[in-house]
C-alpha cells in the first residue's frame, strides 16, 4: 500500500498451530431408544500435547430456547463426580466409564422416560484446550398388542372392512396386513395409518387367518384373525324354495273347496 508516495508493509507475526482438545465420539448425532430402556450418549476425547490444566467434564441440557441457560446436569472436576441439582432427569445419570479422566466422558442414563427426550452436550475442557459435543435422544413407547375385529357380516359378495388398532405407541405407528395361507386378494385396499383392509367383493376364496403388525422406531407388535365366508341367502332363492309350497296350497285349497254345479236345465213338452 502506497502513502505520500512511501510503501508500507504490512507483517504478520507466525502463528503456532497444535491440536489441542477433541472429542472423537463418532456415534449417531440422535440416538432413537425405547422406553425403559437404558442409553449411553457417547463422548471420548483426546487430549492435546499443550493441554496441560486441570480436566473439567460437563454434561448439561441444551435449551430450546437460546435466550435462556442450558441446564447443568452432571460434571467431573479435580478427580471428583458432581450430580447438579436434585432434578428429575438426574435419576439414573452417571459415567459410562468407571474413570472418565482416561478418555470416554461418555454419559449412561439407566432407565429411560420420554422426559429424557432432550438435546444434551458434552464439553471437555482441559487449559488451553476445549471441545464439545451434542447428541439428541428421543425415547419412545413401543406399540401395544393391537386389536383385530372384522366390520360387516363377513358375507360372500358383500363388502368386508378388517380393522387394526394399537392403544399405546409413540408415532409414527405403521399398520402391514398380511395373508398366512397366501397372498392378500388383488383387489384388498390397505392402509398403512389407520390400519384398515378393505375387500370390496368377498368372496370364499378370501378365507383365511389373516395377521396384522403394527410398528414403529423401537418396537413390533400384531395380531390374528381368522376371516370367514358366510354365504348369503338371497331373495330368489327363498322365493323359489317358497313356489312350490304356495302352489301346493293351492291345490289344497282348491280341494277343500266345494265345487258349485250347473243347474239341470228340464225340457217341458206340451201336448196339445
Amino acid at each position: 500500500m502506497k502513502l505520500q508516495g512511501k510503501s508500507i508493509g504490512c507483517t504478520h507475526p507466525q502463528l503456532r498451530y497444535t491440536r489441542g482438545m477433541q472429542v472423537t465420539a463418532t456415534g449417531p448425532q440422535t440416538i432413537q431408544k425405547a422406553e425403559g430402556e437404558s442409553a449411553i450418549l457417547g463422548c471420548r476425547y483426546t487430549v492435546g500435547p499443550l493441554d496441560t490444566g486441570g480436566l473439567d467434564i460437563e454434561w448439561s441440557v441444551v435449551s430450546p430456547d437460546t435466550t435462556q441457560k442450558d441446564q447443568l446436569l452432571m460434571s467431573y472436576s479435580s478427580g471428583t463426580k458432581y450430580i447438579h441439582e436434585n432434578h428429575a432427569l438426574a435419576k439414573g445419570l452417571g459415567f459410562a466409564a468407571p474413570d472418565p479422566s482416561v478418555g470416554d466422558a461418555s454419559l449412561s442414563i439407566a432407565l429411560l422416560s420420554p422426559a429424557h427426550s432432550l438435546t444434551y452436550q458434552c464439553k471437555v475442557k482441559k487449559s488451553p484446550g476445549v471441545d464439545m459435543r451434542k447428541v439428541s435422544l428421543v425415547v419412545m413407547v413401543k406399540p401395544s398388542a393391537p386389536k383385530c375385529w372384522v366390520e360387516g357380516g363377513e358375507l360372500v359378495g358383500e363388502p368386508v372392512i378388517l380393522h387394526c388398532q394399537c392403544a399405546k405407541g409413540s408415532t409414527p405407528l405403521k399398520y402391514k396386513w398380511r395373508r398366512e395361507s397366501g397372498a392378500l386378494p388383488a383387489t384388498a385396499t390397505k392402509d398403512s395409518v389407520t390400519g384398515e383392509l378393505k375387500i370390496s367383493n368377498h368372496s370364499k376364496s378370501f378365507a383365511g387367518i389373516y395377521r396384522c403388525e403394527v410398528n414403529n422406531a423401537v418396537g413390533t407388535e400384531h395380531c390374528i384373525i381368522n376371516l370367514r365366508a358366510n354365504k348369503r341367502k338371497g331373495m330368489n332363492t327363498r322365493l323359489r324354495r317358497m313356489a312350490p309350497v304356495d302352489k301346493f296350497m293351492m291345490h289344497s285349497r282348491d280341494r277343500e273347496r266345494p265345487r258349485s254345479h250347473p243347474l239341470k236345465s228340464s225340457l217341458f213338452v206340451v201336448v196339445p
